[in-house]
């Protein structure tokens, strides 16, 4: 099964069991489907034991309720709504945990579990049996069609080291560290630059020295390096490691020849990471000798970890920077496969599938050889590499592809013949892997972990082929180069005529937080130099990756495939990046992932908010959007806000593309906070000077209207100096505003210390009521909150505010037809809804109603405000929450859906959201043409 089949297949499995099961009359079923359909199991009723029988140890008969033998995951099945953590009534009082501990107590040991699987048909818990304390991992049956790779482990052994591997990289990390915190003590400089490139240059050897003995690349024994470092003592370790360096960079040829110690063993390493014999070296104390004997090498099992997720552990732990932040940062290999998966990885095992299926011999090995050679022929370019986390994970999925190649030309032969042509039976080489980055330490981190996984590779081909290669000198080099990826030209880096795919994820830095006059800044004005410097401000720092991208690829056949902010498909930045790229470059958007929480994996790491885009200059045959649900579809054209439509992006605007009330920002204070007065303090001031209550007003944000906090301010627009002067809390007030507003260090605040009384910005509207947005909503409701407020209420800059807006227009823009357009061209603050003026609200195409139209809208829109008015005591916040909201306040809203949709003349039954927003971006297009 491929990807995409999997996924269709997981979306299917949930629909099918969501809201039913029961323990006894579904559990084969239920699991029959998810190994059968979903993870693709063959013969699925010959590899799943169900009831299972055990002798316990009060000697009865009893039965497991399904136990998969040859990957030994016993499976607790419960029925619907039980919970899995509550002692069970008929059980003993045991939980289903204990239930199943018990089950497992009575295996044979050959059987013992690896997993224990706990599930309610709603919940799946899994125990990893190998930690010290098994602890649950919980999946929702929601999460199985975007997670459904992490059940490999059912079905396949070496899955279950995914877990391992991870537990095993980051203790590497924690090693690493050690090591160099105890080594940077011993340096006479060790703030000096230079001592630092040479700390972390005889870290990646030592590590490399670790990782070669565990995976017996050393010799046969496992320990030579530990046995080496051994025989001196603290005093003399340095000159050791010293002379082992050296020979490991000599050639067998260039050597003693009468040098019969154990230094003479070791074998020539090559490549370069022992060619600097000018590194600084500090003197070694017990506590690093020990660290490297008894820590490092007896007590750690290097030839574990994962390349893909160690490179990354490994530059973080010696990387000054986020040695700060205190957090190990790597890319999930889940993620990584975001990317990887549809830019090329899948369309290769669908070709290797469908070679399998040719029944004869001698024409699907042809195939298989030509389908080697096409694996050995495809190179990679990273062009914002890091420690090399994307070449590593690809690098090991071709080399698993061409393993499974060579594993079927064996066949059930002792040997497998190739040509003598051909030479090695592997093919495919890190060779065909190129990087770019900027931090010359992550360069050597990224070719030590390619090295480590060609390593590992390795071994599996021997497994298949019982045979020995020699991994050492090293044969093959990845091309990673040192430098700003902005500034150099890639074809330096390789020739685009021989480079097939570019993908990565460049660095995450928001247009906002890049400082005026900075590097980054300076790399966006100078890479889109043809803009506007209005324009280039907007832009974040990865569209760079971008525009390099889109002027490299014209010509060829090469896609390219990058994780992204979301916000360079929300808001005012998506017409200026896609108009450059759609009209300058010709790019299209092949598929991509919607919006989704990326995750690094680190111990500290933030949210971001991430897309995925898939693009090239030529159209793939189908077009594909992916959910973070796990679900997608096939569409004809992927937008710039990765829907499906047309190529239209939605230009901001300073005024209404339509004839209805301007709206404008609330009022800004830029008072350093003495304007703005808490509950507590009103009452403290009203105690003291009740005379002054008239100039307190209620003071109202997104937060206050949304969560029904309050909070006041003074609004001194009508005082006059003697009003002022008369209270000493006014006067303190408005004078510690004035102090603020002259020490400010924005010269535009400076300028309002000349009327220290008032707000900076008033826009607050002269006796009407007014319509209240807020600028920043939670993207988990339906609906952004929206409401009319009294004149004398002042409105801040937390909020929009519409003056003279009438229950049509609350009506319509409290639509689902509004809400569908906001989803789609707001910007978003993480992953909540920014909601502008200029993008959002002038740029909304409105509809020309019927007068009956429009009648029912304002009746519609009424009711809505009737229904809140019933829960006047509970806040907008819950009554807006999709879990808690009542029913009839839900279906006033519907009434109103239907309403704005009728006038529109959008189909009710037939209209999904995503037709709504095209024909809104139809609408759009041909307002602005006229």
């Amino acid at each position: 099964m491929t990807d995409a089949e999997k996924r269709e297949a997981a979306r299917q499995f949930y629909q099918k069991w969501v809201n039913r099961g029961k323990e006894d009359e579904d559990d084969r079923s239920y699991w029959i489907d998810f190994l059968q359909n979903v993870m693709g199991v063959d013969h699925v009723t010959d590899r799943i034991d169900f009831q299972k029988k055990v002798v316990g140890a009060d000697g009865n008969t009893k039965r497991i309720d399904a136990y998969i033998p040859e990957t030994r995951v016993l499976i607790e099945q419960k029925s619907l709504n039980i919970d899995l953590s509550k002692p069970q009534s008929g059980h003993n009082g045991m939980t289903p945990y204990e239930q199943a501990k018990m089950y497992d107590n009575s295996l044979p040991v050959s059987e013992k579990s690896k997993w224990i699987i706990l599930s309610n048909f709603a919940e799946i818990w899994v125990y990893d049996m190998d930690t010290k304390v098994p602890t649950p991992q919980k999946f929702l049956l929601s999460d199985i069609p975007s997670k459904y790779r992490l059940f490999d482990f059912l079905v396949d052994q070496k899955q279950q080291k995914i877990t391992q591997e991870m537990e095993v990289s980051v203790k590497a990390g924690e090693l690493v560290g050690l090591i160099y915190d105890a080594l940077l003590k011993q340096y006479k400089n060790p703030d000096n630059p230079d001592s630092l490139k040479s700390l972390n240059k005889l870290c990646v050897r030592l590590v490399f020295c670790l990782y070669a003995e565990d995976a017996h690349i050393f010799g046969e024994n496992g320990h030579m390096f530990h046995d080496y470092l051994e025989q001196f003592d603290t005093k003399s370790m340095r000159k050791g490691v010293m002379e082992l360096f050296k020979i490991l960079d000599t050639k067998p040829e260039d050597r003693d020849p009468y040098d019969d110690s154990m230094l003479s063993e070791f074998p020539y390493v090559n490549g370069g990471l022992f060619s600097d014999e000018d590194i600084e070296i500090p003197h070694f104390t017990d506590e690093i000798r020990n660290i490297l004997l008894s820590n490092a090498s007896d007590g750690f099992d290097w030839s574990m970890i994962s390349p893909t997720i160690f490179g990354a552990v490994f530059e973080s732990t010696l990387n000054p920077e986020t040695r700060r932040s205190g957090g190990m940062h790597y890319t999930s290999i889940e993620n990584i496969h975001k990317v990887i998966d549809p830019l090329f990885l899948d369309d290769l095992r669908k070709e290797l599938n469908e070679i399998k299926e040719i029944q004869i011999i001698k024409s699907r090995n042809m195939k298989l050889k030509t389908f080697q050679k096409k694996l050995a022929s495809l190179s990679w370019l990273d062009p914002a590499c890091g420690s090399g986390n994307f070449l590593t994970e690809t690098y090991i999925s071709i080399r698993r592809l061409e393993n499974e190649v060579i594993k079927l030309l064996k066949g059930g032969q002792m040997l497998i013949l190739f040509d003598e042509q051909q030479g090695s039976p592997i093919q495919v080489s890190i060779n065909q892997f190129y990087g770019i980055e900027i931090n010359d330490f992550a360069v050597t981190v990224a070719k030590t972990a390619l090295w480590i996984a060609e390593s590992q590779m390795m071994k599996e081909t021997e497994d298949i082929l019982v045979t020995t290669f020699d991994f050492l000198p090293l044969k093959t080099n990845a091309y990673i180069v040192e430098g700003n990826a902005l500034h150099i030209d890639w074809n330096e880096v390789v020739s685009k005529t021989k480079l097939n795919y570019i993908m990565g994820n460049p660095p995450f830095i928001g247009s906002s937080i890049m400082a005026q006059g900075s590097l980054q800044k300076k790399d966006v004005q100078s890479v889109f130099s043809e803009l506007e410097k209005n324009e280039v401000q907007d832009l974040d720092y990865v569209t760079c990756w971008y525009k390099k991208a889109a002027e490299y690829i014209q010509n060829t056949k090469i896609e390219c495939s990058f994780v992204s902010t979301n916000s360079i498909c929300q808001g005012s930045q998506t017409p200026i990046l896609w108009k450059v790229l759609f009209e300058e470059f010709k790019i299209t958007i092949n598929y991509a992932y919607t919006t989704f929480l990326w995750n690094s994996e680190s111990s500290n790491q933030a949210a971001v908010y991430c897309v995925i885009i898939g693009f090239s200059i030529f159209n793939r045959k189908e077009k594909i959007i992916y959910n973070v649900d796990g679900s997608y579809k096939q569409v004809s054209n992927i937008s710039p806000y990765l829907i499906e439509g047309d190529n239209t992006y939605v230009i901001a605007s300073k005024n209404p593309i339509c004839n209805v009330p301007k709206m404008s920002f609330g009022n800004q204070p830029r008072d350093g906070g003495y304007l703005v007065i808490k509950e507590d303090e009103r009452k403290e001031i009203l105690s003291k000077e009740p005379n002054i209550e008239k100039w307190l007003h209620e003071y109202i944000g997104a937060e206050e209207f949304i969560k029904g906090k309050h909070r006041w301010c003074l609004w001194l627009k009508e005082a006059t100096p003697q009003d002022i002067k008369s209270s000493k809390i006014l006067y303190s007030k408005v004078e510690s505003v004035k102090e603020f507003r002259i020490t400010s260090k924005a010269k535009t605040t400076n300028g309002y210390a000349k009327v220290p009384h008032l707000f900076a910005q008033i826009t607050q509207p002269a006796g009407v009521d007014y319509l209240i947005i807020p600028r920043v909503s939670s993207e988990r409701r339906r609906y952004i909150p929206i409401g009319f407020m009294n004149k004398e209420v002042i409105a801040s800059d937390a909020v929009q505010i519409i003056p003279n807006a009438t229950l049509f227009h609350f009506g319509v823009l409290t639509s689902n037809v509004h809400m569908a357009w906001m989803r789609v061209v707001c910007g978003r603050l993480k992953s909540d809804y920014r909601y502008s003026k200029e993008v959002v609200y002038n740029t909304f195409p409105w509809c020309n109603p019927s007068d009956e139209q429009r009648k029912k809208i304002e009746k519609t829109a009424k009711e809505i405000l009737d229904v809140r008015a019933l829960y006047s005591e509970t806040s907008l916040a819950v009554l807006y929450d999709p879990l808690a909201m009542p029913q009839d306040l839900r279906k006033a809203h519907s009434a109103n859906d239907r309403a704005v949709m009728q006038a529109y003349g959008f189909s009710i039954k037939d209209t999904s959201e995503a037709d709504c927003v095209a024909a809104l971006m139809k609408m759009y297009q041909e307002m602005i043409d006229n």
